[in-house]
């Protein structure tokens, strides 16, 4: 599929698609080094917004966006015998991740909680809601609601606030490190 074909790029009237790998400009450095050597990255828009439009009930609202398109990636950490096991959990908007009984269960800890922001940033090197599950450090568990790969485009963050990616939802799946769970997003 060339990019004038993908179905990335014409997604959302509203915004203007552009081929992700033609513009790391438009992306944070560890993104582009992912899509850089990812199989799929043909497949991957960008689309730039408003910044001050980052977060996903702004950027909905705003670009007239639904919410079931729209991934929102939270990072999670827990510990167990002295081993801290992280993950990063992409959900559908319009839910939460399950992360006091999936979660928790998944990543095999007694507590599962939030990773602090200022730690989420540092650790992945992007910005603050615009971090995505592209990526993210090679150590870290990558958790995938199921749902989010029937949607025919999901928008996520790039990891940074001024711009989002698009691509087919089935390609979550495909993402390296992703673990698809059924029912992670309540």
């Amino acid at each position: 599929m060339t990019h004038d074909e993908s179905v990335t790029l014409r997604a959302f009237p509203g915004l203007t698609s552009l081929p992700a790998t033609d513009h790391p400009d438009l992306l944070a450095p560890p993104v582009a080094a992912a899509l850089s050597t990812w199989s799929h990255a043909g497949d991957v828009a960008v689309v730039v917004i408003d910044p001050d439009l980052a977060d996903t009930a702004a950027m909905t609202e705003a670009y007239d966006l639904p919410l079931t398109a729209s991934g929102n990636c939270v990072v999670v950490a827990g510990a167990r015998a002295g081993e801290e096991r992280v993950a990063a959990c992409v959900v559908r908007a319009d839910t939460r991740a399950d992360v006091n009984t999936l979660v928790r269960k998944s990543l095999d800890v007694r507590k599962a909680s939030f990773l602090p922001m200022e730690r989420a940033v540092a650790e992945t090197s992007m910005e603050y809601g615009g971090i995505t599950p592209v990526g993210l450090p090679d150590a870290w568990r990558v958790l995938v609601d199921a749902v989010l790969l029937e949607e025919p485009v999901v928008i996520l963050g790039s990891g940074v606030r001024h711009s989002k990616l698009l691509l087919p939802g089935a390609l979550l799946a495909d993402l390296p490190g992703a673990e698809v769970v059924t029912g992670l997003g309540r």
